[in-house]
């Protein structure tokens, strides 16, 4: 494991920053149901640099921040937590956006779960249906726009210092 540097700390502020910036100026409001966070579409960047998971998760925290679930705190800050140090070991790009849309879709979807129904009889429908509408939104983001992320960002020659090598040839 590679020592986390200025540089590391630098990118993952950004990182961080831009996730802020993302989801509140660009919010989307629920099609049927379906939560689109375009800065979503950033889970997906462990693959590509391990210093963005600390900016992510810092960036998710700030946001939900403002959550109308208090819970989301923890649990959504959790899953992009889990999603991220996951995503870092997938071993193709194309497999990177599998790893926040489970997440997502299990931990979020149990988590609005619990505040529309608590544990009576009918949160397992309102599961299945919170974690279907989550891992759309995040499917959406992670597939469509987290792909052109990963194939548009190794070609900007001041991030390729940031991917290691081994991400590089796998590209």
């Amino acid at each position: 494991m590679r020592k986390f540097t200025l540089r590391d700390l630098t990118l993952a502020a950004l990182i961080a920053a831009v996730y802020v910036v993302l989801t509140f100026g660009l919010p989307l409001p629920p099609f049927s149901g379906i939560q689109l966070r375009v800065a979503e579409a950033m889970t997906v960047l462990p693959f590509l640099f391990p210093a963005a998971t600390p900016g992510l998760v810092v960036g998710c925290f700030l946001v939900n921040l403002f959550s109308p679930y208090s819970l989301d705190l923890v649990f959504g800050t959790l899953a992009t937590l889990l999603a991220c140090l996951l995503t870092q070991r997938v071993p193709s790009r194309w497999l990177a956006s599998v790893p926040p849309v489970l997440c997502n879709a299990v931990i979020v979807g149990a988590e609005i779960a619990w505040y529309e129904t608590g544990f009576g009889p009918g949160f397992w429908q309102a599961y299945a249906f919170n974690a279907v509408t989550v891992g759309v939104g995040e499917l959406i983001a992670c597939v469509v726009l987290g792909q052109l992320l990963l194939s548009a960002l190794p070609r900007v020659p001041a991030l390729r210092p940031f991917i290691p090598e081994r991400r590089l040839a796998q590209i």
